[in-house]
Formats: C-alpha cells, sequence, structure tokens
C-alpha cells in the first residue's frame, strides 16, 4: 500500500503524483490532477501509487472505521444514560419495589422490610448486570468488523472505548452525586436548628421579610426533596462502579500484554485448564466479602460505643431539645476514630494482599483481578441499590404516608438504618478497591516478573507467602480486633454493656489499642 501525503502544491515535483484528493463543503474529490482552485488552499492529500481503486477503498475503510468507533463510544454513554433510569426502577420513592417495601413492613414489620429490600437489590444486580453485557456485547460485535487489521485485541480496546464512553456522563454522574448529600444536609440543618422553636420567630420573619413561615409546609418539602436526593445518588453509584469495572478490564488486559509478549505466548495460561487462573478466579470473590463485612463491621461498632456513650453520658431533662456541646462532640469523636481505624486497617489488608497475590503466580492475579471487578460489580450494586430502597422506603412513609411514630415507621427505620451502611460505606468503597488493586497490581506483577527473571524466584514466593501472612493479620483485626463483645446470657450482656459504658467514659482509646 503507498504512502499517505500532505504539502503544498506550489511545491510539488512534476509527476511525482499520480492521484490527488481533496476535500471541500460538498465532501472529497479525486482527480489524476489537483484543480487550480485547490492550490490556494495550500495543502491536498496525495497519493503516491498508481492503484486508483485501492485509494477509494482505503479511504472509504477508513471513514466507516471512524463511524464504528464512535458507535463503540456511544455504546458506553448509552450505558451511563440507561443505568441510572434502571436504578430509578428499584429506588425511586415511587417505584413498585419501594411500595411493596413499605406495605410488607404494614404486615410483618422489620423482618419483611429488610427482605424486600434485599429482593429489590438482587433484581436491580441482575437488570444491570444484564444491561452492561448487550452494550459490551454490541462494542466487541462492532470491533470484529473493522478493527481485527489493526490491533491484536480489538475486543478489549473496545471495551476501552466503552468505558470512554461512560466517563462522558462524568459531570452529570458527579452533579446528581453531589445533589443527594446537599438535600440531606439541608434537612438535617433544619431540624437541628429548632427554628419554629424560637420566641416570637413567626412575628420577626414577618417583620423582617413580609411572609409568614409555614413550618410543616417546610418540613414536608425538605423530607420530599430528601427522597429525590437520595434517589440521584442510589443512580450515580452504578455508573460510577460501572466505569471502575471497565476501566479495571481494560488495565487487565495491559498486564496480560506484558506477561503474553503481545500475545504471541503463554496464551494457554488464561484458561481455567491452567490451575492457578482458576484459584485466581475463586481467591478474588473471597476478598470481596471479606471487604464487605470489614467495612461494615468498622461501622457497627463504631455506631455501638456512640451509642453506649450516649446511654452512659447524656441525659436529658424532660424539657430539654438538645445535648451539650461538649457531649456531642465526643460522639462525633468517636464515630471518626472509628470510621479511621476502619479505613487505615482495610487499606493496609488490600495493600498486602495486592503484593502477596501478584508475587504467588503472574496469571493467579491476573484470575484474581478479574474475579475482583466481576464480584465487585455485583456486590457493590447490590448493596447500593438495597440500601437505597430501604432509605425511600422509609421516605415514602414519612411523606407520603404521613406515618411517623407508628410501627410501620418504626420498622422503616430499621430497614434505613440497615441501608446506610450498605449504600453509603461498602459499596461506593468497593470502586476505589478495584483500581487501587488493578493499577497497583499492574506495578507488583511487574516487580515480582522482574525478580522472578533475575534467577530470585525463591525469593518472590517467600515474599509471597510473608506479605499474606501481613495482610492475614490485618483481615484478622479487621473483623476480630474490631468487634462487639457478645454474650449468651442477659444479665451478663447487660453487665457488660455497662463495663464497656465505663471504659468507653474513662478510655477515649478504640477497642483494638486496648486489646
Amino acid at each position: 500500500m503507498a504512502d499517505w501525503f500532505a504539502r503544498p502544491l506550489t511545491a510539488r515535483p512534476e509527476g511525482e503524483f499520480t492521484a490527488y484528493a481533496w476535500a471541500d463543503h460538498t465532501g472529497w474529490h479525486f482527480a489524476p490532477e489537483p484543480p487550480e482552485h485547490v492550490i490556494p488552499t495550500g495543502h491536498v492529500w496525495a497519493w503516491g501509487g498508481n492503484d486508483w481503486a485501492a485509494w477509494r477503498e482505503e479511504t472509504d475503510r477508513c471513514a466507516g472505521l471512524w463511524l464504528r468507533l464512535a458507535t463503540i463510544i456511544t455504546c458506553g454513554t448509552l450505558a451511563g444514560a440507561l443505568i441510572p433510569e434502571l436504578v430509578k426502577v428499584f429506588t425511586s420513592t415511587g417505584s413498585q419495589h419501594v411500595r411493596e417495601t413499605v406495605k410488607s413492613s404494614r404486615q410483618g414489620g422489620a423482618s419483611l422490610n429488610i427482605l424486600s429490600g434485599v429482593v429489590a437489590g438482587d433484581f436491580s444486580a441482575f437488570w444491570l448486570g444484564i444491561t452492561v453485557v448487550g452494550l459490551m456485547g454490541g462494542a466487541f460485535l462492532l470491533s470484529g468488523s473493522g478493527l481485527e487489521g489493526i490491533m491484536a485485541a480489538p475486543a478489549v480496546f473496545a471495551f476501552g472505548l466503552v468505558a470512554f464512553g461512560f466517563l462522558g456522563m462524568g459531570p452529570v454522574t458527579i452533579a446528581v452525586d453531589s445533589y443527594g448529600p446537599v438535600t440531606d444536609n439541608a434537612q438535617s440543618v433544619y431540624e437541628l436548628s429548632r427554628i419554629e422553636d424560637i420566641d416570637d420567630v413567626d412575628a420577626q420573619i414577618r417583620r423582617d421579610f413580609g411572609f409568614a413561615p409555614r413550618w410543616e409546609r417546610a418540613k414536608y418539602l425538605l423530607e420530599d426533596n430528601d427522597g429525590a436526593g437520595n434517589t440521584f445518588k442510589a443512580t450515580a453509584k452504578p455508573v460510577l462502579i460501572g466505569t471502575a469495572v471497565v476501566g479495571a478490564t481494560t488495565m487487565i488486559f495491559s498486564i496480560i500484554i506484558g506477561l503474553t509478549d503481545h500475545l504471541s505466548r503463554g496464551i494457554e495460561n488464561l484458561s481455567l485448564m491452567h490451575a492457578p487462573f482458576l484459584l485466581g478466579l475463586i481467591a478474588g470473590g473471597a476478598v470481596v466479602f471479606w471487604f464487605s463485612g470489614a467495612s461494615i463491621q468498622a461501622v457497627t461498632t463504631g455506631a455501638n460505643r456512640a451509642v453506649a456513650f450516649i446511654k452512659k453520658s447524656i441525659h436529658l431533662d424532660a424539657g430539654a431539645q438538645r445535648a451539650s456541646v461538649e457531649d456531642s462532640r465526643r460522639v462525633v469523636e468517636i464515630c471518626t476514630q472509628y470510621a479511621q481505624q476502619g479505613m487505615l486497617t482495610i487499606f493496609l489488608a488490600v495493600f498486602f494482599a495486592t503484593l502477596s497475590l501478584a508475587f504467588v503466580e503472574p496469571f493467579f492475579f491476573i484470575g484474581y483481578l478479574v474475579s475482583i471487578a466481576v464480584f465487585g460489580l455485583y456486590q457493590a450494586i447490590y448493596m447500593a441499590n438495597t440500601g437505597g430502597a430501604w432509605d425511600n422506603a422509609k421516605k415514602v412513609v414519612e411523606v407520603d404516608l404521613h406515618m411517623k411514630g407508628t410501627a410501620l415507621h418504626d420498622a422503616s427505620i430499621v430497614g434505613d438504618t440497615v441501608g446506610d451502611p450498605f449504600k453509603d460505606t461498602s459499596s461506593v468503597a468497593l470502586n476505589p478497591i478495584i483500581k487501587f488493586t488493578t493499577l497497583f497490581g499492574l506495578l507488583a506483577v511487574e516487580l515480582a516478573v522482574s525478580i522472578s527473571e533475575q534467577g530470585l524466584g525463591t525469593l518472590v514466593h517467600v515474599l509471597a507467602a510473608a506479605f499474606f501472612l501481613v495482610a492475614l493479620f490485618f483481615i484478622h483485626r479487621s473483623f476480630y480486633g474490631m468487634r462487639i463483645p457478645a454474650r449468651t446470657n442477659d444479665d451478663e450482656i447487660g453487665a457488660e454493656d455497662s463495663e464497656d459504658d465505663s471504659e468507653d467514659s474513662e478510655n477515649s482509646e478504640p477497642m483494638e489499642a486496648r486489646s
């Protein structure tokens, strides 16, 4: 195939080119000699060969290639637009799943509230997964109609373009994800201010601003807007986790390219017939479920300690509406303490686990990364949408049914309380875990392979074992170092709770540090 050139026609040597092409507002044009009106423009494309049909075939192929690439990117953009709409089906205040959660709570209390929310999360993971598969499948089909001639693995390249299309919805995703906390905090600020209890506040507002405040209406609007904010937050989470997974897929392929010398050797290791690869798939799923449990464990323990301190130290009089500033700060300190401790412990566990598994065997680690991405995708979607359904079920009870203070409201509060660590802790934290493991794993595998190529394979395995022991230490600490003491006897539970409360009031150190 001849080369393409772009050069000023005024410097054209006679007889160097045999065909020319140029573009204007009417499209592409071809001729053996350039027309005079093209010369002042400065440049044209000139074909240095003598195969006129090949010229036309090449230009048509390139034009079709750009169309296919644009369509593949559009698949990612469609995913970013369709997924939020699907999430609304399972989490919005008007969805049938949320309404069913409310109905279940009315009949069976908190237990059926929990079960109905779990059902919503399970179904949402299925439908969102099928949607992602369909759009990525479309990108795969398009990659096989022209891209295979210019790259080794067009399907993976297409998946990378899907991730790029996903990111095209980034500004919208950030906007809707930010709206939820704003509405939530607006309601909290209003409730904590207790402005309606200030003496003569109605007359003051009427005098200064010229209108009479409607406190009950304000509460209703804030709660209703909070429900919309919950839905917005829920729609953003699957998009964010989707970009992480699709992007991780592309990065995993870059590791594969390095390990197989551009797909020229060792491809047979990327199969279930290669035992380390299969074991890596199993290990990745285990780590995802450990992380989900550990993140919730940190929330549970922190909440337990905060409640214990409140019971022990905060005794409000009958007419009191709020605790002292000092007591409030202490509660915030306890919650922050356990959040930071849990974050550090989990990060160190993930860090050393990644190092360890990368040093075990390269293709074992490839399977591990694939499993992390797949299991993490479905776990994050399930937990996010389950929590969203529980949260908005409570909003329906409060806003639409006006049933605060009833048994139905109490049942919905239980679901909302369980849902907060689901949707606001574990699900969103899986996103950076997937990204960090993949990015850091890329470096770790390169390091392990380079050490092995120097004839130090035994050292690599020794380091893998050492890193794994360190990871197990932090994994054990994330569960059992932060656990709440359990007793089988009710009297013992009461006694132990009193002791724990006393400890918390006297010692501000985390439970791990004291044990």
